[in-house]
Protein backbone atom coordinates (compact mmCIF):
# COMPACT_ATOMS: atom_id res chain seq x y z
CA UNK A 1 0.00 0.00 0.00
CA UNK A 2 1.38 3.39 -1.41
CA UNK A 3 1.37 5.87 1.15
CA UNK A 4 -0.89 7.93 -1.01
CA UNK A 5 -3.15 5.36 -1.37
CA UNK A 6 -3.25 5.00 2.40
CA UNK A 7 -4.58 8.55 2.73
CA UNK A 8 -6.50 8.51 -0.51
CA UNK A 9 -8.85 5.23 1.36
CA UNK A 10 -8.48 6.27 5.05
CA UNK A 11 -8.77 9.61 5.14
CA UNK A 12 -9.71 11.36 2.45
CA UNK A 13 -13.24 9.18 1.27
CA UNK A 14 -14.22 9.60 4.74
CA UNK A 15 -13.60 13.41 4.67
CA UNK A 16 -15.42 13.49 1.10
CA UNK A 17 -18.59 11.47 2.89
CA UNK A 18 -18.84 13.61 6.13
CA UNK A 19 -18.70 16.63 4.05
CA UNK A 20 -21.19 15.97 1.66
CA UNK A 21 -23.28 14.96 5.22
CA UNK A 22 -22.68 18.12 6.30
CA UNK A 23 -23.79 20.40 2.92
CA UNK A 24 -26.73 18.50 3.33
CA UNK A 25 -27.87 18.97 7.00
CA UNK A 26 -26.61 22.75 6.05
CA UNK A 27 -29.58 22.48 3.18
CA UNK A 28 -31.79 21.27 5.81
CA UNK A 29 -31.18 23.54 8.62
CA UNK A 30 -29.65 21.02 10.78
CA UNK A 31 -26.47 23.04 12.28
CA UNK A 32 -24.42 22.58 15.65
CA UNK A 33 -26.18 23.74 18.76
CA UNK A 34 -26.17 27.43 19.01
CA UNK A 35 -23.35 27.16 22.05
CA UNK A 36 -20.77 25.51 19.08
CA UNK A 37 -21.28 28.90 17.01
CA UNK A 38 -18.75 31.71 17.79
CA UNK A 39 -16.88 31.01 14.32
CA UNK A 40 -17.47 29.72 11.14
CA UNK A 41 -16.53 25.95 11.71
CA UNK A 42 -14.88 25.84 8.66
CA UNK A 43 -12.62 28.55 10.05
CA UNK A 44 -12.10 26.73 12.70
CA UNK A 45 -11.12 23.69 11.31
CA UNK A 46 -8.81 25.62 9.01
CA UNK A 47 -6.99 27.00 11.69
CA UNK A 48 -6.27 23.44 13.50
CA UNK A 49 -4.96 22.35 10.27
CA UNK A 50 -2.04 25.24 10.62
CA UNK A 51 -1.60 24.38 13.75
CA UNK A 52 -1.30 20.50 13.38
CA UNK A 53 0.95 21.18 10.38
CA UNK A 54 3.02 24.23 12.13
CA UNK A 55 3.52 22.36 15.55
CA UNK A 56 4.10 18.64 14.29
CA UNK A 57 6.99 19.26 11.52
CA UNK A 58 9.88 19.46 13.36
CA UNK A 59 9.02 16.85 15.83
CA UNK A 60 8.24 14.47 13.19
CA UNK A 61 11.02 15.41 11.42
CA UNK A 62 12.89 14.93 14.59
CA UNK A 63 11.42 11.51 14.69
CA UNK A 64 12.52 10.08 11.27
CA UNK A 65 15.99 11.72 11.09
CA UNK A 66 16.58 9.94 15.01
CA UNK A 67 15.18 6.63 13.16
CA UNK A 68 12.33 6.47 15.87
CA UNK A 69 10.34 5.44 12.83
CA UNK A 70 10.73 5.52 8.93
CA UNK A 71 8.96 5.16 5.48
CA UNK A 72 9.07 2.57 2.95
CA UNK A 73 10.73 4.73 -0.58
CA UNK A 74 9.29 2.28 -2.91
CA UNK A 75 5.65 2.92 -1.22
CA UNK A 76 6.10 7.09 -1.64
CA UNK A 77 6.85 9.42 -4.35
CA UNK A 78 10.08 10.37 -3.47
CA UNK A 79 9.17 14.15 -2.43
CA UNK A 80 10.48 15.00 1.02
CA UNK A 81 10.82 18.08 2.66
CA UNK A 82 13.98 17.97 5.36
CA UNK A 83 13.39 14.17 6.44
CA UNK A 84 10.14 13.89 5.91
CA UNK A 85 7.95 12.63 3.01
CA UNK A 86 5.34 15.06 1.47
CA UNK A 87 2.64 12.12 2.03
CA UNK A 88 3.42 12.38 5.63
CA UNK A 89 2.46 16.63 5.43
CA UNK A 90 -0.55 16.02 4.07
CA UNK A 91 -1.50 13.71 6.93
CA UNK A 92 -0.94 16.65 8.95
CA UNK A 93 -3.62 18.76 6.53
CA UNK A 94 -6.22 15.72 6.63
CA UNK A 95 -6.68 14.47 10.46
CA UNK A 96 -7.64 17.71 11.72
CA UNK A 97 -10.56 17.53 8.43
CA UNK A 98 -11.79 14.06 9.12
CA UNK A 99 -11.58 14.38 13.10
CA UNK A 100 -13.10 17.81 12.78
CA UNK A 101 -15.97 16.87 10.56
CA UNK A 102 -16.97 14.23 12.80
CA UNK A 103 -16.93 16.30 15.42
CA UNK A 104 -18.85 18.49 13.91
CA UNK A 105 -21.81 15.39 12.95
CA UNK A 106 -22.12 14.65 16.61
CA UNK A 107 -22.61 17.73 17.29
CA UNK A 108 -25.45 18.88 14.85
CA UNK A 109 -26.90 15.17 15.34
CA UNK A 110 -26.63 13.96 18.70
CA UNK A 111 -27.78 17.17 20.63
CA UNK A 112 -25.73 15.95 23.24
CA UNK A 113 -26.86 17.64 26.65
CA UNK A 114 -24.23 19.36 28.35
CA UNK A 115 -24.19 19.79 32.42
CA UNK A 116 -23.60 23.38 33.80
CA UNK A 117 -20.55 23.83 36.25
CA UNK A 118 -21.27 26.28 39.40
CA UNK A 119 -19.20 29.45 39.00
CA UNK A 120 -17.43 28.65 42.56
CA UNK A 121 -16.04 25.34 41.07
CA UNK A 122 -14.57 26.61 37.65
CA UNK A 123 -11.36 28.08 38.49
CA UNK A 124 -10.80 25.09 40.46
CA UNK A 125 -10.84 22.61 37.47
CA UNK A 126 -9.21 24.55 35.48
CA UNK A 127 -6.41 24.55 38.60
CA UNK A 128 -6.77 20.85 39.04
CA UNK A 129 -6.85 19.67 35.11
CA UNK A 130 -3.84 21.34 34.37
CA UNK A 131 -1.69 20.82 37.38
CA UNK A 132 -2.75 17.03 36.64
CA UNK A 133 -1.29 17.08 32.99
CA UNK A 134 1.73 18.84 33.98
CA UNK A 135 2.51 16.04 36.40
CA UNK A 136 1.89 13.81 34.12
CA UNK A 137 4.11 15.92 31.45
CA UNK A 138 7.01 15.65 34.17
CA UNK A 139 6.60 12.05 34.20
CA UNK A 140 7.37 11.58 30.80
CA UNK A 141 10.45 14.20 30.55
CA UNK A 142 11.54 12.20 33.24
CA UNK A 143 11.32 9.25 31.13
CA UNK A 144 12.57 10.86 28.27
CA UNK A 145 15.76 12.26 29.54
CA UNK A 146 16.58 8.99 31.52
CA UNK A 147 18.00 7.54 28.38
CA UNK A 148 16.15 4.21 28.52
CA UNK A 149 15.48 3.38 24.52
CA UNK A 150 12.65 1.34 24.81
CA UNK A 151 10.90 4.37 26.35
CA UNK A 152 11.86 6.61 23.45
CA UNK A 153 8.99 7.07 21.43
CA UNK A 154 6.39 7.08 23.78
CA UNK A 155 8.56 10.32 25.66
CA UNK A 156 9.16 12.05 22.62
CA UNK A 157 5.66 11.62 21.96
CA UNK A 158 4.02 12.72 25.76
CA UNK A 159 6.54 15.45 26.09
CA UNK A 160 5.55 17.07 22.56
CA UNK A 161 1.95 16.57 22.91
CA UNK A 162 0.85 17.45 26.49
CA UNK A 163 1.64 21.08 26.36
CA UNK A 164 -1.17 22.39 24.55
CA UNK A 165 -3.37 20.22 26.50
CA UNK A 166 -1.67 22.38 29.30
CA UNK A 167 -3.18 25.41 27.23
CA UNK A 168 -6.24 23.80 26.86
CA UNK A 169 -6.86 23.19 30.42
CA UNK A 170 -6.13 26.34 31.79
CA UNK A 171 -8.18 28.20 29.46
CA UNK A 172 -10.98 26.05 29.81
CA UNK A 173 -11.22 22.83 31.24
CA UNK A 174 -14.43 23.47 32.80
CA UNK A 175 -16.00 24.46 29.19
CA UNK A 176 -14.47 21.19 28.05
CA UNK A 177 -16.20 19.12 30.93
CA UNK A 178 -19.38 20.45 30.00
CA UNK A 179 -18.85 18.98 26.85
CA UNK A 180 -17.23 16.22 27.57
CA UNK A 181 -19.38 13.42 26.25
CA UNK A 182 -18.71 15.33 22.85
CA UNK A 183 -15.18 15.00 23.26
CA UNK A 184 -15.51 11.21 24.19
CA UNK A 185 -17.43 10.56 20.91
CA UNK A 186 -15.04 12.20 18.63
CA UNK A 187 -11.88 11.46 20.12
CA UNK A 188 -13.09 7.37 20.78
CA UNK A 189 -14.29 6.51 17.34
CA UNK A 190 -11.79 8.53 15.82
CA UNK A 191 -8.51 6.98 17.59
CA UNK A 192 -9.52 3.56 17.15
CA UNK A 193 -10.31 3.68 13.47
CA UNK A 194 -6.72 5.66 12.63
CA UNK A 195 -5.14 3.32 15.05
CA UNK A 196 -6.76 -0.06 12.96
CA UNK A 197 -6.01 1.62 9.53
CA UNK A 198 -2.35 2.58 11.00
CA UNK A 199 -2.08 -1.61 11.84
CA UNK A 200 -3.05 -2.37 8.24
CA UNK A 201 -0.33 0.34 6.77
CA UNK A 202 2.53 -1.28 9.23
CA UNK A 203 1.70 -4.84 8.40
CA UNK A 204 2.07 -4.03 4.74
CA UNK A 205 5.35 -2.25 4.91
CA UNK A 206 4.38 1.60 4.11
CA UNK A 207 6.13 2.70 7.59
CA UNK A 208 8.16 0.90 10.23
CA UNK A 209 8.29 1.91 14.25
CA UNK A 210 11.48 0.97 15.20
CA UNK A 211 11.50 -2.18 17.67
CA UNK A 212 14.51 -0.48 19.61
CA UNK A 213 13.21 3.01 20.37
CA UNK A 214 9.31 1.68 21.42
CA UNK A 215 8.05 -0.50 24.31
CA UNK A 216 7.85 -3.55 22.50
CA UNK A 217 3.96 -3.85 23.13
CA UNK A 218 1.53 -4.72 19.96
CA UNK A 219 -2.02 -4.63 19.86
CA UNK A 220 -4.11 -6.74 17.11
CA UNK A 221 -0.82 -8.60 16.34
CA UNK A 222 1.22 -5.72 14.84
CA UNK A 223 0.24 -2.25 16.14
CA UNK A 224 2.60 -0.48 18.62
CA UNK A 225 0.95 0.98 21.67
CA UNK A 226 2.99 4.12 21.45
CA UNK A 227 0.87 4.42 17.95
CA UNK A 228 -2.53 3.80 19.72
CA UNK A 229 -1.30 6.86 21.88
CA UNK A 230 -0.50 8.82 18.70
CA UNK A 231 -3.93 8.79 17.63
CA UNK A 232 -5.39 9.04 21.09
CA UNK A 233 -3.23 12.58 21.64
CA UNK A 234 -3.72 13.54 18.21
CA UNK A 235 -7.39 13.63 17.92
CA UNK A 236 -7.66 14.75 21.88
CA UNK A 237 -6.03 17.82 20.78
CA UNK A 238 -7.95 18.56 18.09
CA UNK A 239 -11.41 17.53 19.88
CA UNK A 240 -10.53 19.78 22.90
CA UNK A 241 -9.41 22.67 20.52
CA UNK A 242 -12.45 22.26 18.41
CA UNK A 243 -14.72 22.37 21.13
CA UNK A 244 -12.95 25.19 22.87
CA UNK A 245 -12.77 27.12 20.00
CA UNK A 246 -16.36 26.62 18.87
CA UNK A 247 -17.94 27.63 22.30
CA UNK A 248 -19.56 31.19 22.29
CA UNK A 249 -18.58 31.12 26.02
CA UNK A 250 -14.63 30.29 25.32
CA UNK A 251 -15.20 33.65 22.72
CA UNK A 252 -16.48 35.67 25.56
CA UNK A 253 -14.12 34.53 27.63
CA UNK A 254 -11.22 35.01 25.28
CA UNK A 255 -12.76 38.50 24.19
CA UNK A 256 -12.51 39.50 27.83
CA UNK A 257 -9.34 38.74 28.67
CA UNK A 258 -7.92 40.79 25.58
CA UNK A 259 -10.20 43.70 27.54
CA UNK A 260 -8.23 43.29 30.63
CA UNK A 261 -4.90 42.89 28.84
CA UNK A 262 -5.55 46.51 26.88
CA UNK A 263 -6.85 47.66 30.21
CA UNK A 264 -3.82 46.37 31.63
CA UNK A 265 -0.99 48.10 29.25
CA UNK A 266 -2.95 51.51 29.14
CA UNK A 267 -2.52 52.07 32.52
CA UNK A 268 1.12 51.12 32.14
CA UNK A 269 1.71 53.84 29.28
CA UNK A 270 -0.50 56.01 31.52
CA UNK A 271 1.27 55.54 34.65
CA UNK A 272 5.00 55.87 32.04
CA UNK A 273 3.75 59.23 30.84
CA UNK A 274 2.85 60.44 34.23
CA UNK A 275 6.38 59.64 35.37
CA UNK A 276 7.94 61.20 32.62
CA UNK A 277 6.05 64.73 33.06
CA UNK A 278 7.24 64.55 36.82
Amino acid sequence: MTYFGFLAVFLVIPILLLWGLARRDARHGVLPPPVMRSWPSWMIVLAHVIIAVVYTTPWDNYLVATRVWWYNPDLVTGVVIWYVPIEEYTFFILQPLLTGAWLYLMARHLRLSVSDVPLSNRHNIRRTATAFVFLIWVGFLVLLVSGWQPGTYMGLLMVWALPPVMIQTAFGADILWKNRRLIALTVIPMTLYLAAADKLAITSGTWTINPEQSLGINLLGRLPIEELVFFFMTNLLIGLGITLVSSVESRARAEGYVRAIKAMLSRGQNHSALIEKS
